[in-house]
Formats: C-alpha cells, structure tokens, sequence
C-alpha cells in the first residue's frame, strides 16, 4: 500500500504499487461518507491484526505446530499483522483528509514500511507455495529436511532481505539521486510514481514472476497427481499395503493441490488489477485511469492480508486444533487426528 498524491494520481502497493488516490487537498467527504469509509476501513483494521494475531498466537501456545512448513506461515503472518496494525492505520487520516500531517520524514518511514510488508506477503506466498511443491514431488527428501528449523529461518530472513531491497534504496535515494523532489507538500506517495519503466521491471519481480512461478507449482503438482492416479490404478490386487499407503498420501497431496489453487486464484484476483492500472497510470501521468476505479484495485491489496490468516492456516487441521485450544480452552479436541489437510 502506498500513498498517492490527491487529485487524480496514483500510488503503489506492490509492484511499485502501495498508494491509493485519496480525495484532492482540501475538499471535504460529505460526512456520511466518511462514517461509512471510517466503519470499513476500521473493520479491515481489525479483521487483518485478529486474524494474523490468532496464527501468531498458535505458535506461541502450540509447540507441534513449529515444523519448517509451518514457520513459512508464520512469516506471512507477520507481514500481515504489521500492515494492520502499522500501514492501514497511519493511512486513515490521509485517506479521510487528503492531507499527508506527520511530515516528510515519517511519509518515507511509512512508504519504506508499506512496500516492505506488501512485497514480503507476496514472497512469503511463492516460498509457502515452494515449500507445498517440494512436499509433492520430492516427498522423502522432503520429510527428511522437514524439521531443519535452521534452513527455514534463513529462507524467511531472506524473503525480508530481498522485499527490502525491490523498493527500499529506491524510497530512500531516489530524491538525492534525481536531485529534487516531485512530491507536493502534505503529501505522501514514493519519488518513482510517474516512472512507468522503473514500476515496470519492479512489478516483474514483485506481481509477474511471483504469479508465474506459484501458477507452475500448481500445474507440477497437478501433473505429478495425475500421473500417480494413472499408476495406482495400474497396481495389482496383492500389494493392498502399499495401495493404502501409496493412495493416503495421494489423498493428501489432492487437498494441497487444491489448496494451491485457491492460493493462485486469490493472488491473482488481489494483485493483478492493481498491478496493471499502476503501470497505466504511471505511463499516461494518471490521466487515463479513472481515481475510483484505482482506489478499488489498491484495497484489495490490503484486502489479501485479511484474507491471507483464513486462507492458508485455516486450511489445516494441525492450525485449527490449535486455535480451538485458545478460542475455546475448555473443549478438548475428541478427534485429533481426523484430517491431515483439509484444504
């Protein structure tokens, strides 16, 4: 999420994308307008920080929980948490006012912030899809490293390393660089707004080749299934152990299959339309892309942190027992092992 300049520009949240249009400096939101923005904006607020909170919170309370594969989770669930609690807040006031209040120094701090988490949840996504990928088709190499708490925290600290880097040193330098600043007084969107070729090569890294790359873990996945169906149906009548087996772990690989699908579907319907307008809008100098319709593609941006909780932990069993134990500590799970995935 990152901030636009009023009247008619854009700003950027992933892909050089985080910036909504906000109402033009001075005008005022008819007041029903701003109580019916004010109730929506709180509620995604909310939905966002409770909902990453609660994966957070598992963690901490369930130690079965603390796998290689389940670490990933919790690294998108920190990103998302601090784009709740941190990003959508600061925003607010600008998107109600139109007018950036806290001075240019913390607008650098917050842009710096924003692009950080955004592009760190979409990185997170391709590592956890990664991770799903690896659990399917290389299953016993897998099962070997799965409790190599040492190689996933590297892999999470490398997945904020590389967010920084994408927009980071662009946020901070582009103004000396360039040698004079585009951006108005009392407000707050990132140098590089109107740099068509810069948000361009960005979004190849943060939207594009994330997007292509979780779409082709899906179709491996899919393909390596469809192949194990053809030869479990080849199987002879005396080898009823290893059917068993061999089709338990088939039924498993199904549901994270699906669960891959949904993961790409909703990625995809997040990051895509905001992606293209803020390469539009950056070419055409925001004039050829209505402020509404821009506003609309960069809250589902924020929207996706929200989703993001329900759609990934709360597909697995191992995830649901655990928020059954803090939401409701007094009941007692009566079939633990009932679902590996259900997703």
């Amino acid at each position: 999420s990152r901030l636009s300049p009023p009247s008619g520009s854009c700003g950027s949240n992933s892909s050089g994308n985080l910036t909504p249009a906000v109402s033009e400096v001075g005008t005022v939101l008819p007041g029903y307008l701003v109580v019916i923005l004010s109730v929506l904006m709180v509620t995604l607020v909310v939905a966002v920080v409770a909902g990453n909170a609660l994966v957070i919170t598992a963690f901490i309370v369930d130690k079965t929980l603390r796998n290689q594969s389940n670490y990933f989770f919790l690294n998108l669930a920190i990103s998302d948490f601090l784009v709740g609690a941190f990003c959508i807040p600061v925003y607010i006031p600008y998107n109600l006012t139109g007018r950036w209040m806290l001075g240019k120094g913390l607008c650098k701090v917050w842009l710096v912030v924003d692009y950080l988490l955004c592009t760190a949840s979409v990185f997170n996504i391709v590592l956890i899809s990664y991770d799903r990928f690896l659990s399917v088709t290389r299953a016993v190499k897998y099962r070997a490293q799965r409790n190599m708490t040492r190689q996933a925290v590297f892999k999470m600290v490398a997945v904020w390393v590389l967010a920084f880097l994408l927009y980071g040193p662009a946020i901070i330098f582009w103004e000396e660089i360039v040698g004079q600043s585009i951006v108005p007084a009392h407000e707050c969107y990132a140098e590089f707004y109107y740099t068509w070729y810069f948000l361009l090569s960005a979004s190849t890294f943060e939207f594009f080749t994330p997007f292509v790359t979780v779409a082709f873990f899906n179709l491996s996945i899919y393909l390596n299934i469809h192949r194990r169906n053809k030869s479990s149906g080849a199987c002879g009548e005396d080898e009823d152990d290893d059917v068993l087996t061999h089709g338990s772990r088939l039924s498993r690989d199904k549901k994270i299959a699906k669960s891959l699908a949904i993961i790409v579907c909703t990625f995809g319907i997040c990051w895509a339309p905001y992606t293209l307008l803020m390469i539009i809008r950056a070419a055409c100098s925001g004039t050829c892309v209505a402020n509404h319709w821009y506003e609309i593609t960069f809250w589902l941006l924020w929207l996706n942190s929200a989703i993001n909780p329900f759609l990934y932990p709360l597909c697995h069993s191992s995830f649901r027992r655990a928020f059954s134990k803090i939401l409701c500590p007094k009941r007692q799970s009566v079939q633990p092992q009932m679902e590996a995935l259900s997703c």
